[in-house]
């Protein structure tokens, strides 16, 4: 025998108005007109041939009828199973997984701390980071679908957005700021131990850019990872030459200070590198928008914290370092 159903959303419209035993009351709730509600009462009192309501006449509401308080209990456990078994599904729903690549130093130090908005924004994405050079060609071998890279630009055969520059200064432990010997211009790091990120900017041309002659800019322990030149000045190992995007939480947090006002512009920036297939995306394109303005805002919370430090004037370098790729 076929097993007849009264109209579905008559039955969310009878519940509703029962419930507040008002046909407007219903209509607010369910963001429909008044006269709808009226249809769909109207239509399933049809289907059953018999009233659920007594109108009591204009401004007086409404009161069920002994059928309409026999079946609203049973309406209602039957609604409440539909949703709570919808939303059991929706929550176990398979999630999308977005394999990124960066180096470690961007990685750690600026991405990390940040991510978390992403995965608030964007509950069905799983993100899985992977820490790897460039040179391992994560997105031809297929194992990202992201690149977040360093560079100058310009990789034939792929999709490329700028999302941040850098500057460069150096940094230190504020430690070191109430030593023995303060650090007050730049002929002061001539105390003080010179860390090198050696496949970035020397201590050579930085000190060369700012008219300091008598300083061995070689002098000093190196590091082949920005992370780990980072770490040892913020352990207070020495003066650290800070490449903005990697130390501007450290500078916020107060586990690093710019000693001098000096900077010097950097010729490499950050890129967002996908290839054409996934370029288009809707996943891989929401993370890439939201990269771009987590770039944006990295660069207007480093001009405020620049702007407000109390060291002079600031004087921008003209010049070039050379290139790396950690």
């Amino acid at each position: 025998m076929q097993r007849r159903l009264p109209p579905l959303n008559a039955l969310v419209v009878f519940e509703a108005a029962a419930r507040h035993l008002s046909f407007t009351r219903a209509s607010d709730e369910l963001h429909v007109t008044q006269a709808a509600v009226s249809h769909q009462i109207k239509s399933i009192e049809d289907f059953l041939g018999v009233a659920l309501f007594h109108r009591l006449g204009r401004g007086q509401g409404l009161t069920l009828t002994e059928a309409g308080r026999e079946y609203l209990p049973v309406v209602t456990a039957a609604l409440d199973s539909i949703r709570t078994s919808t939303d059991a599904i929706r929550r176990v729903r398979p999630k999308r997984v977005l394999n990124i690549t960066t180096l470690d130093s961007l990685g750690s130090r600026w991405l990390l701390p940040r991510l978390a908005r992403f995965r608030r924004e964007h509950g069905s994405t799983d993100v899985r980071l992977t820490a790897a050079a460039m040179e391992d060609e994560p997105l031809r071998r297929g194992s990202a679908e992201i690149e977040l890279r360093y560079g100058g630009g310009g990789w034939p055969d792929l999709v490329v957005e700028r999302f941040m520059t850098e500057t460069i200064f150096p940094v230190c432990s504020p430690e070191l700021l109430r030593g023995p010997h303060p650090l007050r211009d730049p002929g002061d790091l001539r105390h003080h131990t010179l860390l090198h990120d050696v496949a970035r900017t020397g201590w050579a041309d930085w000190l060369d850019a700012v008219g300091v002659t008598d300083i061995d800019g070689e002098r000093g322990p190196g590091f082949n990872h920005s992370n780990l030149v980072i770490q040892a000045a913020e352990l207070g190992e020495g003066v650290a030459l800070g490449r903005s995007p990697l130390v501007i939480d450290a500078l916020i947090h107060g586990t690093l200070v710019r000693p001098f006002a000096q900077t010097l512009p950097s010729p490499y920036s950050y890129y967002i590198v996908t290839t054409a297939r996934w370029a288009s995306d809707p996943v891989v394109r929401a993370f890439s928008d939201w990269v771009m303005r987590e770039g944006e805002l990295t660069g207007q919370e480093l001009d405020r914290l620049l702007s407000a430090e109390d060291h002079g004037s600031s004087q921008k370098l003209p010049r070039e370092s050379r290139p790396g790729s950690r």
